[in-house]
């Protein structure tokens, strides 16, 4: 991957679909081409990357949405939560394990599926999950990208111990596969699943046989999910929060998603002015700055807020961007969070010919997420009940029925008169609000193509004083960064920086643009 030499964008008016994986953004593509709108493309291609790229996510995952529609923005938390015998008490130790049943919570994402297409799907939502159902059971060659998280994800697993652990191997590495580059993957247990998923409409798998198998499962093997907490779930549909930068907004989904710290980030920026060279080290460090800061508020107060009460409208309100601008210097700071009651987080991106645009992630955790895969049924359980926070009077404080801290979110850009600019995404832990803020800051203020945009070099802040740089940003950028304080890290993984997909839409002759970044094997499939 060459981050310095960009390929082009794809343009097309009729559909498009831009995701990690190109046989996902194909099934996307051929739902459109079918009939379907961009809300069942969408489905269509999370169903498929379930079976696609499950290095990255699966049916056990959870899953967030924002969908332009009729002239608005519409948004879905299709978190899980917490199981209701899961507490601070029920952890050995006191501490939360990173893998195992602790760290599961209630899948969302099948729900999630469901509900977009209550809403707003067009085709039946068998035929909509029809080409996931193929893949997994006819199977498919594995991608480079793909075939390297694979292995990685196989040699972490063989280390790990506990019954629990045991039908993970059987679903993701048979006898005599090695998940190398073309190597083809079956899963005629996913395919079973899937279409129990499909003809029920998603049923079966919070009150049906395949929440009981889940159940059954968790008690024989020491989990603490139980048929209860599955058939208590339920989506939520929510009114999607947005800053401005330069006349435009960035909108994501409220917490307890992350995504409001690419929004207090964005919102400190539009009061500074940025050099006009992207590649300025003062620029970058105004950027790196603001972005310690929005990570500082958002792990201090993102939090579920059907548990407590999280401070949204003042955390983006302009008087406590200014606050925190005003703390930003020449040098780098040990950022800490505000108090903003005192005065003054696999992504995917679908579009159809209608105006109808789609973001769309799920996901999930640390690869293959919690490491335990119901047998049979190809379900591989999260582990985002990771991101709790232990310290009693946290807002984001582990606690029963509660969703955690969440870092998987989705994007979308309009315009300053309103019209919708599109959907983007950056996938990958706590570089997502990063990266939304670095693609964005690429597209209105540096005026880069979608692609251009997410092939930028990219800096990734991980704690403290530190900042992982990508090579290609070049040594003199760095050392101008370390003589300002911050310790630079170059970083030579180009999956550490997130993987994203673009698509924009021109308001005057409805030609979309989309770009699917060299970090990844993906693709944008249009028509």
């Amino acid at each position: 991957m060459q981050t310095s030499i960009s390929r082009q964008p794809v343009y097309a008016r009729q559909g498009m679909v831009a995701t990690s994986q190109p046989l996902a953004a194909q099934a996307g593509l051929f739902v459109l081409r079918e009939g379907g709108n961009a809300v069942d493309a969408a489905i269509a291609t999370a169903a498929a990357l379930t079976v696609l790229e499950p290095t990255s996510n699966g049916i056990g995952s959870d899953l967030f949405a924002l969908v332009w529609d009729s002239g608005e923005l519409h948004g879905l938390n299709a978190s899980g939560r917490s199981p209701a015998l899961l507490s601070v008490a029920a952890l050995p130790g006191g501490q939360m394990p990173t893998h195992g049943w602790l760290p599961v919570t209630v899948p969302g994402t099948p729900r999630g599926w469901a509900d977009l297409h209550t809403r707003f799907g067009r085709l039946p939502f068998a035929e909509v999950l029809a080409p996931a159902i193929r893949y997994a059971r006819e199977g498919y060659p594995l991608s480079p990208v793909l075939a390297d998280g694979w292995r990685r994800g196989i040699q972490a697993h063989r280390r790990r111990e506990g019954v629990e652990f045991e039908a993970w191997l059987e679903a993701f590495a048979p006898a005599g596969f090695g998940a190398g580059v073309g190597e083809v993957w079956a899963s005629e247990a996913h395919a079973r699943t899937l279409e129990r998923i499909a003809q029920s409409h998603a049923a079966d798998f919070y009150e049906g046989e395949l929440a009981a198998r889940i159940d059954a499962y968790a008690q024989a093997t020491g989990g603490l999910l139980r048929a209860e907490d599955l058939a208590a779930h339920q989506s939520e549909w929510v009114r999607p929060i947005g800053a401005a930068y330069q006349g435009h907004t960035a909108w994501e989904i409220p917490p307890n998603g992350q995504g409001i710290a690419a929004l207090l980030a964005l919102g400190i920026l539009d009061g500074l002015e940025l050099p006009d060279h992207r590649d300025d080290e003062y620029g970058l460090h105004l950027q790196i700055e603001a972005m310690k800061l929005g990570f500082a508020d958002a792990k201090r107060y993102v939090a579920d807020p059907q548990h407590v009460d999280v401070p949204v409208e003042k955390l983006l309100d302009p008087t406590y961007a200014a606050a925190r601008r005003a703390l930003i210097g020449e040098q780098a700071l040990d950022p800490e969070p505000g108090d903003p009651h005192s005065p003054g987080t696999v992504y995917l991106a679908t579009a159809d010919g209608e105006g109808q645009m789609v973001s769309l992630i799920q996901s999930n955790y640390m690869g293959f997420g919690s490491g335990v895969v119901v047998p049979g049924t190809g379900i591989a359980l999260q582990n985002r009940g990771h991101n709790f926070n232990l310290e009693a009077n946290h807002p984001n404080v582990l606690a029963p029925g509660k969703r955690p801290y969440h870092t998987i979110i989705p994007g979308f850009l309009t315009r300053p008169d309103g019209t919708p600019a599109g959907p983007f995404g950056v996938m990958g832990g706590f570089m997502q609000p990063q990266g939304h803020v670095q693609v964005v800051l690429n597209t209105v203020r540096y005026g880069m193509d979608p692609q251009q945009a997410l092939d930028a070099p990219r800096w990734q802040w991980t704690g403290g004083r530190v900042v992982e740089v990508e090579h290609e940003l070049g040594a003199g950028l760095s050392r101008a960064l370390q003589a300002r304080g911050h310790q630079i890290k170059v970083e030579l993984n180009p999956s550490a920086f997130g993987r994203g997909q673009v698509i924009w839409r021109d308001s005057r002759t409805g030609v979309l643009s989309g770009g699917s970044e060299s970090r990844a094997d993906g693709q944008v499939a249009a028509f």
